[in-house]
């Protein structure tokens, strides 16, 4: 072997000694759960499950106001709502990575029946999507979270 592919051999090593050395060391990415950041009408900076609340009282009242689905929600019982919310935290929370437990009924079996469609299901998301617009939620969480949630559409819609 020549001095000069000793040489490249050698820088090679290096550089992937070096490569795995960093990967080794890196620490994962926070969760979406720790990246849910807000700032509250008071100016407190929230996180985590109080962020997510928040979000989750906006969205429910962002549902109550609109026409396209309001009809669902506005004979709930304020027992109904309050568990409702505290539901959707749970989930909400439970899917970014969270340390909460959704113990509520899966999604067909809460949604079988109530004939929602498709019409409806966009109304929904663009609500969520306006409460966490409100609370300036960035583009990447926003994405991520809805992406998590999506695939419940075919548990719900139709049902």
């Amino acid at each position: 072997m020549t001095r000069g592919h000793r040489i490249s051999r050698s820088l090679l090593l290096l550089l992937l000694f070096g490569i795995v050395s960093a990967c080794a060391t890196m620490e994962p990415a926070p969760s979406l759960y720790k990246r849910l950041t807000l700032v509250d009408p008071t100016g407190t900076p929230q996180a985590g499950r109080a962020a997510i609340a928040l979000m989750v009282d906006d969205f429910v009242a962002n549902l109550v106001a609109d026409p396209r689905v309001n009809k669902r929600f506005t004979s709930l019982q304020p027992a109904a709502v309050t568990k409702f919310k505290s539901n959707l935290a749970d989930q909400i929370c439970e899917a970014a990575g969270g340390p909460c437990s959704y113990l509520g009924r899966d999604m067909k079996a809460t949604h079988t029946g109530m004939g929602i469609t498709e019409a409806e299901w966009n109304a929904t998301v663009e609500d969520l999507v306006k409460a966490l617009d409100k609370h300036k939620i960035g583009a990447k969480e926003k994405s991520e979270l809805l992406g998590l949630l999506g695939p419940m559409k075919g548990e719900i819609v139709g049902r």
